[in-house]
């Protein structure tokens, strides 16, 4: 396995995997690294309009434009 591909306070799109509560493609600021659940890396993530942390797998992010 590489390494995680964002960094801390990196912005990224997260997408989850049903919409609940969270538009497609909102924009969410990388807290933490997480170690690999099963074979993905995941992370912590935070929006500013949002008052605590998800947790996302990497293939629900994007790199935000």
């Amino acid at each position: 396995m590489s390494d995680h591909r964002f960094k801390v306070g990196q912005t990224v799109n997260y997408t989850p995997g049903f919409i609940g509560g969270v538009t497609a493609d909102a924009v969410f600021k990388i807290m933490h690294l997480l170690p690999a659940d099963d074979e993905e890396f995941q992370y912590r993530i935070r929006s500013a309009s949002e008052p605590y942390e998800r947790v996302a797998k990497e293939s629900q992010l994007n790199r935000a434009a």
